[in-house]
């Protein structure tokens, strides 16, 4: 019957048994091929998501001007710091190798704390899962704000989803003309801001603003503000649901924070089934609140159908529940037909229990514990920070110098790290060698030590070396400790190092 088939499809044409057998195979391989490239490489539908009303899209405006106000005024909030240290209140200094959040500097040495935010953000983004479904990508994500203003943009100038759809289909003429170009001029100007300030967080924003448009700014701010305008034009104005759907990795991680306990926007099937057409007046008994009017679906900006159940594609932005709601007011039914609901709910409500939410539980209790253990290490590190620490760096070419008098030399580059705000004198020792002497280039030696002065959020360096008598060194490799005392507050740094006595040829054979 296949071959019968596919004789009939090719139209029987006059050929060989054996160019036939050729052509049956080469003609199911294009047809099984096509029908993947159909299945894999569907061409994009556009989605016009319809405008809709409600407490949800009323808190999504709320949440967006916040973020949007936060996003935009924090570069310009001042801090008073002293010396010449910079006075913007959060600033990434690459140039000064510093952080500054209000009070707090950190220094290149203390990356570890932006570490220990990004897994707290990590482990706080996995408990709001947990509870709340995907709430990150409904109403926070830079991807949902940026194109949720995108898409009022295209409101004003285009109209509602109908309009939208009628002016596509149009010819162009002067009307369609002037709407598709105004939007996406205010998209860019939307976009060259979003850049703009983004770099902004990175330098001095009064003085970046004013000589950005002189041209008078360093490249890197023109690359980055380029780059970010480009990426927010495109994803937010072209690429949109796109972005969450095939090039963000969590909708596939959040699989695995989600439970049937989890709140998330949720079609509740034990009211709305069966589903289907309603006219005024008939009765609702035998069957359920949904009349299969599909407003949910035209108010997704992903386009999906969320009575289809919980899908990758959906963000949770409770769109569809307002578009519900509005259907169920002019019907006279009550509303949270479309709702944030949980699986088990639903099928407690089915077996006739109760329903309720439970917010405490393994993997909730998990994550809680997790985040406040983690950042109560942060808190206590922060609070016990010193304001100065020191770093080492033994010579490792040559390893150790013998001299004539029998003692070997090693040497040491020291740097102090000062990150108050005031100069001090420190007093350097290095501890742990019998017998060592200390010297220092062209700086006094008193007392074994050196005393130096460290300049305000500055790094003092001084090149010490120590000599030792190598019959006197218990091992090869010595432990030795740094140890820099402020004169005025005591306060102490150390630092571990070594120290090589090569006092036989064979060590300095190892150690060569």
């Amino acid at each position: 019957m296949n071959i019968i088939n596919t004789l009939d499809r090719i139209g029987k044409s006059p050929v060989s048994g054996e160019e036939a057998a050729h052509g049956i195979a080469r003609s199911d391989a294009v047809a099984v091929n096509s029908a993947k490239q159909r299945d894999l490489y569907e061409k994009r539908q556009q989605i016009y998501p319809k405008a809709v009303h409600g407490f949800w899209r009323r808190l999504k405006w709320v949440i967006l001007a916040a973020l949007l106000g936060i996003y935009y005024l924090v570069p310009f909030l001042r801090w008073d710091r002293p010396g010449a240290a910079p006075d913007q209140f959060l600033l990434v200094d690459f140039t000064g190798r510093r952080f500054y959040f209000g009070p707090i500097e950190i220094w290149p040495q203390e990356l570890y704390y932006v570490t220990g935010l990004l897994i707290l953000g990590a482990i706080g983004l996995f408990l709001a899962s947990a509870l709340f479904g995907r709430v990150w990508c409904g109403y926070t994500c830079p991807q949902t704000v940026w194109t949720d203003l995108f898409i009022a943009v295209e409101h004003w100038f285009e109209g509602d989803r109908n309009q939208r759809i009628r002016l596509d289909k149009q010819p162009w003429d002067f009307n369609k003309a002037w709407r598709k170009i105004g939007k996406h001029v205010v998209w860019l100007m939307i976009s060259l801001a979003t850049g703009g300030w983004f770099v902004a967080y990175f330098h001095d924003a009064p003085t970046l603003f004013a000589n950005f448009f002189k041209l008078q700014a360093p490249m890197s701010a023109y690359l980055f503000a380029g780059l970010l305008t480009f990426t927010t034009y495109v994803f937010a104005g072209t690429l949109r649901e796109q972005v969450c759907t095939y090039m963000c990795p969590w909708p596939r991680i959040q699989a695995a924070m989600l439970d049937q306990e989890a709140l998330s926007v949720t079609y509740r099937y034990d009211r709305g089934d069966p589903r289907g057409p309603h006219k005024k007046n008939d009765t609702w008994e035998g069957r359920g609140d949904c009349i299969d009017c599909r407003q949910c679906v035209a108010a997704c900006p992903a386009g999906i159908d969320i009575r289809d159940g919980l899908q990758i594609e959906c963000i949770n932005c409770a769109l569809c529940i307002d578009a519900c709601d509005e259907i169920m007011v002019k019907i006279d039914r009550p509303k949270g037909l479309i709702a944030y609901d949980t699986v088990q709910n639903i099928e407690r409500r089915q077996a006739g229990q109760t329903s309720g939410y439970r917010f405490i539980r393994g993997r909730t209790l998990f994550y809680a514990v997790l985040f406040v253990l983690i950042g109560g290490l942060m808190l206590g590190s922060l609070f016990l920070r010193t304001t100065l620490d020191v770093n080492v760096q033994r010579d490792r070419a040559p390893l150790f110098v013998p001299l004539s008098t029998g003692q070997v030399r090693n040497a040491y580059t020291v740097k102090v790290l000062n990150k108050a705000d005031h100069e001090r004198e420190v007093r350097i020792k290095i501890k742990g060698v019998e017998g060592g002497v200390l010297q220092a280039n062209e700086m006094p030696v008193t007392d074994n030590s050196v005393v130096m002065t460290a300049g305000p959020d500055r790094v003092a360096q001084v090149r010490l070396f120590v000599l030792a008598d190598p019959e006197k060194q218990k091992h090869t490799s010595v432990p030795v400790v740094v140890e820099v005392r402020s004169l005025s507050d005591q306060e102490v740094a150390r630092s571990k190092s070594v120290f090589i006595r090569g006092n036989s040829p064979e060590d300095r054979d190892d150690h060569d």
